[in-house]
């Protein structure tokens, strides 16, 4: 059997299996398996060996083990801009980071145009550095609302990116057209929270996306929605990110509207 996965921590929340297993059993590839492993950070070095020493393919990694991780493997040139991995070939320990192509080419299929644009970031995080190298690549101006602004600044100065650090208050003067939302804040189990200071007024008329793909719809997205703007959850991105992940372990085309249609059935 061979053995794929993800590990982060909590992972109960994702869905990958799902859409992994589903493209698995849509080849035939009945000897192929995608699990959920959590691991927490204290011993994520020790438990990469012995994923490793188990024969285990490859695995996604996730929250909070993306900048941690990099340190650990073989990361590639992206990674290694972009300073967070995501996907590891445990075969010979290298890495890539497949979620910068995995949000942009959404938010191509979204027809978002982000060159030149004003694009708000919330988050300074593992998936927040993929974006933003992203974004700073497609020639966005850009910038980060972030609960410590120092690590954001740091996020900007690692990837030699350029844009500001701002509180929501100047976010919502801004006249962004796009705001991503990288944090947790408003993943099941708590759908019920919202990534946006609530005591600061939401500008009108502007797109979210919203990484987050369970609740389909977030409490974020929501108030775009209010304010005459539109919502997209991470749905996309996350089968996007994951296709190029499938090819990578297994040498073979993902079957992308099966992965979809799973994950549009299982939210």
């Amino acid at each position: 059997m061979n053995i794929v996965g993800v590990i982060g921590y909590p992972v109960e929340h994702s869905l990958s299996p799902i859409m992994h297993n589903a493209a698995f059993a849509a080849l035939g590839m009945t000897d192929w398996r995608y699990d959920k492993i959590a691991i927490p950070p204290d011993i994520l070095a020790h438990s990469l060996k012995t994923l490793r020493d188990n024969h285990i393919v490859g695995v996604n990694v996730t929250v909070p083990h993306k900048e941690a991780a990099l340190g650990l493997v073989y990361a590639d040139i992206l990674a290694q801009r972009v300073g967070a991995v995501n996907t590891i070939d445990l075969r010979t320990n290298k890495a890539t980071n497949t979620d910068v192509g995995g949000f942009m080419d959404d938010l191509a299929a979204n027809e978002i145009d982000v060159t030149g644009a004003k694009v708000v970031v919330l988050g300074a995080g593992g998936a927040a550095r993929a974006i933003v190298y992203g974004l700073s690549e497609a020639g966005a101006q850009i910038g980060i609302v972030n609960r410590t602004p120092e690590r954001a600044r740091e996020l900007f100065r690692s990837l030699a990116a350029s844009g500001e650090v701002m509180t929501h208050q100047q976010a919502a003067a801004w006249g962004a057209s796009l705001i991503v939302n990288c944090t947790s804040v408003g993943m099941y189990p708590n759908g019920e929270a919202n990534a946006w200071d609530m005591s600061v007024p939401f500008p009108r008329g502007v797109t979210v996306y919203d990484t987050i793909y369970r609740p389909a719809r977030t409490q974020l997205m929501e108030l775009a929605e209010v304010n005459g703007g539109h919502g997209i959850n991470g749905m996309g991105m996350l089968v996007r990110q994951g296709a190029a992940a499938f090819k990578l372990w297994t040498g073979v085309e993902p079957p992308i509207e099966v992965m979809f249609a799973t994950l549009r059935g299982a939210l």
